[in-house]
């Protein structure tokens, strides 16, 4: 059995904490947050992030980071414009030994870096795997059958979480695609966030079927720019995502969504729900692909009425007139 430490209690994080737990692993979680750590030892549950799973009292609980000292596996389950800070104060704790997992989506703001390229930054002499898929952490921690993604430079790196992790209820597939299946599970929470805008303004079944079509194509096309396979948009990291969080309540991107959708402005939906990745990923997307020379005409028009103040029905009405064009000739699936 493997010494786990978990780097975040977020419902993502706390999930997997209870699932290698149940697995019969020695599970730490740490945290920044005295007072989630202290609500956790009080009360067996952290209800603001996932209510009505209880974290058993096998599981550590920690404020100190020192924490990740010799252990076999690292899980980084922070917010995305956290984790090279996070990353570097866990640095000196390291063992070069250790398997660093990250599970975080999103770009970094200024560099627009992917996740596991921050991650291998900060520790260099470390493996780092990438877990991603269409995995709500309100469903993995109640034992819902889930399945997700490993990737990693290291295909033996990915075998061996492959095998230490999977469970009953969650399989794991490997897929040697890195950049395409972070790229799939970073930019899905752009159009889930669009999609709930849509939901919020009652546009339709029709709207969100284009919508999210649509979607995975542009997200393609961006990830292809980078080096990504093509047929990894098609997967779990690419449309399974995607499906799962621009259908779901448990999707905060789309519960911001529809926040706008019925009103809100952009900052009061993020404030209210809390952590939107695809918020932030939007701006950060948004600069890539001009940086790419990639055309991505949702994250474009979202990115006007998150930043520029454009109203939603304008911005509708720019992607349904513009230029026509054949579905396939910017992709070839």
């Amino acid at each position: 059995m493997a010494d786990i430490v978990i780097l975040g209690s977020g419902g993502f994080g706390l999930s997997l904490a209870v699932m290698c737990d149940k697995l019969g692993h020695k599970v730490t979680v740490w945290s920044k947050f005295k007072d989630e750590i202290d609500t956790i030892e009080r009360t067996g549950e952290l209800k603001a992030k996932l209510p009505g799973a209880i974290v058993p009292k096998s599981i550590e609980l920690t404020t100190d980071i020192s924490c990740v000292k010799d252990k076999d596996i690292v899980v980084v389950g922070i917010p995305s414009s956290f984790v090279r800070e996070t990353c570097e104060t866990a640095k000196p704790y390291m063992s070069e030994k250790t398997y660093i997992v990250n599970t975080s989506k999103g770009l970094e703001n200024g560099t627009l870096k992917r996740m596991s390229v921050v991650v291998s930054e900060v520790f260099d002499k470390n493996r780092v795997i990438v877990l991603t898929g269409p995995s709500h952490a309100e469903e993995l921690a109640r034992g819902i059958p889930t399945t997700v993604v490993v990737s990693s430079k290291d295909h033996s790196a990915a075998k061996y979480i492959q095998d230490s992790m999977s469970s009953s209820v969650l399989r794991i597939y490997i897929n040697d695609d890195i950049v395409g299946c972070e790229i799939g599970g970073s930019l899905k929470n752009i159009i889930a966030l669009a999609a709930g805008i849509c939901d919020g303004k009652g546009y339709g079944d029709n709207t969100k079927a284009a919508l999210m079509t649509r979607g995975i194509s542009e997200i393609a096309r961006l990830g292809v720019s980078l080096g990504a396979s093509t047929s990894t948009f098609a997967g779990l990291t690419g449309i399974g995502d995607l499906i799962v969080t621009c259908t779901s309540m448990h999707s905060r991107n789309r519960r911001a969504g529809i926040l706008i959708g019925k009103g809100s402005t952009p900052e009061e939906a993020v404030r209210m729900v809390g952590t939107v990745e695809g918020y932030h990923c939007t701006k950060t997307a948004y600069a890539l692909a001009k940086a790419q020379g990639v055309e991505m005409p949702i994250t474009e028009q979202l990115y006007s009425v998150l930043f520029d103040g454009k109203q939603v029905d304008a911005a509708l009405k720019e992607l349904m007139t513009r230029p026509n064009s054949n579905e396939n000739e910017k992709i070839s699936w």
